[in-house]
């Protein structure tokens, strides 16, 4: 007990001081489990054992598909590939009432089920749909809130690298958690579409886009085809047995660099800057992942999880109530801290938990997922809010007074997610990746 106390207060103030002074995360996890192990374990073995356990954490075959999949995000960020996805959500939702700003959160959909990053979809699409709102008149920061909300949708909709993290530390099969993401990408979708669709009755100055012929959808459609096509081949070959998630990856690269080639969007002098852009990324994940299983070791060898849970369960023997602590507490955690060291953190501590409740593992990966999702677009640490406020021109404060209504409505659709485990497991569970 002393020893749970000692680490968990030392890692506790560690993390907390070290963010509160702008260390990044990773260095913040670093230091913090590094200190605590020296003060369970004294200096020698210290040294030893996070040096074993940090190169145990990234000495996975399963994370090769993390570098494979975030260069892939970047060549089709640099490909030509947001204006033709944003045409063909044009053409699919042109139609409803605010039409733009709906088209803009199907095609933050599209672009970021296609990329996996909620950060590049904001910026590309972004980029490209404010200055026709503006041109049609809409709120500025109304169409940047909008742009916020739904860039994270392709967090959860696969291919998905917060996945991967999770599948890595609670030993989920990928493909389950990249199928069961569809429901709760789904909900997070309806529920932007919904509060666009409120909004846009109430102002009734937002213009829905012009009738197109049938042709000229056919040819936009088609013209998105390959870059949608994308989806398809890698979680088909998935689901198939063709290959495992990580050859997926390698696979979404080449075509993601030979769509780029063949839109004249990428250049070869172009690739020396796109590679560096990956690796930097990559570079800062898999520091995530080394300390943060380090620090997954020393809060396992002091029982700190343990110590979690006979709290939690002491307040109320609830499945209800403790899922509902749980999810209050990610929310809070995901205002300050970004979704891949929550996942790494938490997960090894909630997990057990839950199971006990008998919730299944692919279950719990969407909810906090979905969770830490929300913490994307929250200040102080929302990076995808920072981007689609930059993006758009805008300070955050006029951003986040129009993004409140889509918190609300996303915090409703978490609950259902959590709540309605169906939303997760059925299409899992129809394709034989989990047990009914």
């Amino acid at each position: 007990m002393e020893t749970a106390l000692l680490a968990g207060l030392i890692l506790l103030v560690g993390i907390v001081v070290l963010i509160a002074l702008a260390v990044p995360i990773a260095v913040a996890i670093g230091l913090s489990a590094v200190t605590a192990i020296i003060a369970v374990l004294g200096v020698d073995r210290a040294v030893l054992t996070t040096s074993q356990q940090i190169f145990a954490g990234i000495n996975s075959f399963t994370l090769l598909a993390i570098p494979f999949f975030i260069l892939a995000g970047v060549l089709m960020n640099n490909g030509g590939i947001a204006a033709r996805l944003i045409d063909a959500a044009k053409v699919l939702v042109g139609r409803a009432p605010g039409s733009l700003a709906q088209t803009n959160v199907v095609a933050n959909a599209l672009f970021g089920s296609v990329s996996g990053a909620a950060v590049a979809a904001a910026a590309a699409v972004g980029t490209v749909m404010g200055p026709r709102q503006r041109e049609e008149g809409y709120d500025r920061s109304f169409s940047a809130a909008v742009n916020v909300a739904s860039a994270p949708s392709g967090m959860l909709i696969p291919p998905s690298n917060t996945f991967i993290v999770y599948s890595l530390v609670s030993s989920t099969s990928i493909a389950a958690l990249f199928v069961a993401g569809y429901g709760p990408g789904l909900i997070w979708i309806i529920a932007c579409m919904l509060v666009v669709y409120v909004y846009s009755k109430r102002h009734k100055g937002m213009k829905t886009s012009d009738r197109v012929t049938l042709s000229v959808a056919v040819q936009t459609l088609i013209k998105a085809l390959p870059a949608m096509l994308m989806i398809v081949i890698v979680i088909g070959g998935i689901l198939a047995g063709i290959f495992t998630p990580t050859e997926s990856a390698a696979i979404a690269v080449v075509y993601s660099l030979v769509l780029g080639f063949i839109y004249r969007a990428i250049k070869v002098r172009d690739l020396p800057g796109i590679l560096l852009n990956a690796t930097k990324t990559t570079a800062i994940v898999m520091l995530l992942v080394g300390v943060s299983t380090a620090m997954s070791w020393l809060m396992s060898f002091a029982r700190i999880p343990d110590l979690i849970s006979d709290s939690l369960l002491g307040l109320t023997d609830s499945p209800t109530v403790i899922l509902i602590l749980m999810m209050i507490i990610l929310l809070i955690v995901g205002t300050f801290m970004d979704p891949t060291p929550a996942i790494l953190i938490f997960t090894p501590i909630f997990l057990p938990i839950v199971m006990e409740f008998g919730i299944h593992p692919v279950h719990f990966g969407t909810m906090i997922v979905y969770n830490l999702c929300v913490g994307t677009i929250t200040p102080p640490v929302g990076n995808v809010l920072f981007v689609g406020a930059r993006v758009a021109g805008l300070r955050i404060e006029p951003v986040i007074s129009k993004l409140m209504p889509f918190l609300l409505a996303l915090i409703v659709g978490l609950f259902l997610v959590v709540f309605v485990p169906e939303l997760s497991l059925w299409l899992p569970t129809q394709l034989d990746l989990i047990a009914p």
